[in-house]
């Protein structure tokens, strides 16, 4: 086999177990030294939070694995944002039209051993128990060393980085050039409780739904599992004026907190107190690179090259974009650097987008999903969508359930927007909206959406 054959992955996590798939269907000869151990056998120790929500872009990539039934046995569908005010009835909000347009609730580790089944069944070989301690580019050996201490060679071809945020490959690529990393942190933090199964085994409130609870500053989510639980994430400033992770400090204070502000939520959690003290807060932190790769001798994929606040959904969507459009690249081409260099050219662009609407999405999501301007504004934005549907597709249904690349999507949206808000402005109903002055903006600004192949 010749050696642009050959490739090297760090990490066996969701990104680097799709694309030691994606490329073993190709024909490479695929290896992929992961730090920590088997999670079929030692079980899953993730570090980060244990629930993701699959969109149309993973599950695109999924299925050139052949794996996306097996995920979507273990899934569960959300329809909508279940809002739950403060003092007020909860509602649905729907994500899109119908049950076609839905997004599904993963369990991060049950989703990481298919995708590692689906791997060695595909060829690849995996090697666990190895971390990257040192790559030498210019000498093509790599240093992994085991849980032993041990340190063992491997000669590459080349490497590509599938391992995450914090990743040790990028931190060697920087040793020989700058590829001008910037961590911009968001100054608030996370910590997950949870939501038990009810009495009768089924779950405590409504399944095919992601549940918020929007207070402003914060807020509180909810997204099921299989197991009939729910996972609940708290997001809060780190410090500053109360309530932040610097005030609510033990297992009293955030019950006090749930007491007061989530008062529907409190008698869902009854570990609350033990699983606040337990649990760390997470951190959250957009990362920017200028260059995601060294020729044809190393690339970064996935949060390694552009990790992002979970706040659309979109973090694994868009690692697994990522999985897809490497994988063509390099079957179309012997010469890696090419390979590495179009494939970075395609996917930078729209990962910096889906990274700005990220960081809008909390806002939203925190602040505004129980606005009345929201709520007409979104109203119109549904009967735009019937109306126009050549055109007018709300931001969310194409980052969401459509696969334009993600700049499209937010270039696209920001002009939705202001459409909204003109078209909105002064007004209490949709029927007080002028329609022929409308209609003509849209015609004017929105140009025939591309079909999607």
């Amino acid at each position: 086999m010749a050696a642009e054959r050959h490739l090297t992955l760090v990490g066996a996590g969701l990104a680097g177990a799709l694309l030691a798939t994606l490329l073993a269907q190709r024909g490479f000869k695929v290896e992929v030294f992961e730090r920590r151990g088997d999670p079929r056998i030692d079980g899953y120790a993730g570090g980060r939070s244990i629930n993701l929500a699959l969109a149309e872009r993973g599950l695109h990539a999924l299925r050139q694995a052949g794996a996306d039934d097996d995920v979507l046995k273990q899934a569960v569908m959300m329809r909508g944002r279940m809002v739950h005010p403060l003092g007020g009835e909860p509602q649905l909000q729907r994500y899109g039209r119908d049950d076609s347009e839905v997004i599904w609730s993963i369990s991060r580790g049950e989703l990481n051993i298919t995708l590692l089944n689906a791997a060695e069944a595909a060829g690849a070989i995996l090697h666990f128990d190895q971390g990257l301690n040192s790559a030498d580019f210019d000498a093509g050996i790599a240093i992994f060393r085991d849980e032993r201490g041990n340190d063992h060679r491997h000669a590459f071809n080349a490497l590509i980085g599938c391992d995450g945020a914090g990743s040790t490959l990028r931190t060697e690529m920087e040793k020989v050039a700058s590829l001008g990393a910037r961590t911009e942190w968001l100054g608030h933090g996370y910590k997950e409780l949870e939501i038990p199964p009810d009495f009768d085994g089924g779950f405590q409130i409504e399944p095919n739904a992601l549940h918020i609870w929007p207070r402003g500053r914060y807020m509180c989510i909810a997204l099921p599992n299989d197991e009939r639980t729910f996972t609940v994430t708290l997001f809060m400033p780190n410090e500053g004026n109360p309530p932040s992770f610097a005030d609510v400090r033990d297992g009293d204070e955030a019950t006090a907190l749930f007491a007061r502000d989530f008062a529907d939520a409190l008698p869902l959690i009854p570990d609350l107190a033990r699983d606040y003290e337990r649990n760390p807060v997470g951190t959250l932190a957009t990362l920017y690179l200028q260059r995601w790769g060294i020729d044809g001798q190393a690339v970064l994929v996935g949060d390694a090259a552009h990790a992002m606040v979970p706040f659309h959904g979109q973090g694994m969507n868009c690692a697994f974009e990522d999985c897809v459009a490497l994988a063509d690249e390099l079957d179309k081409t012997s010469d890696l650097s090419a390979a590495f260099a179009a494939y970075e050219q395609m996917r930078a662009p729209n990962a910096l987008a889906i990274q700005t609407m990220a960081l809008e999405n909390y806002l939203e999501m925190r602040d505004r999903v129980d606005d009345d301007d929201y709520l007409l504004q979104r109203k119109l934005e549904l009967l735009l969508a019937d109306r126009h549907p050549d055109r007018f597709v709300p931001r969310y249904s194409m980052v969401s359930f459509m696969r334009l690349p993600y700049a499209t999507a937010f270039e696209r949206g920001r002009v939705q927007r202001e459409l909204l808000i003109e078209a909105t402005r002064d007004k209490a109903e949709t029927d007080d909206i002028d329609w022929a002055w409308l209609d003509a903006e849209i015609a004017k600004r929105l140009p025939p959406l591309p079909v999607e192949t």
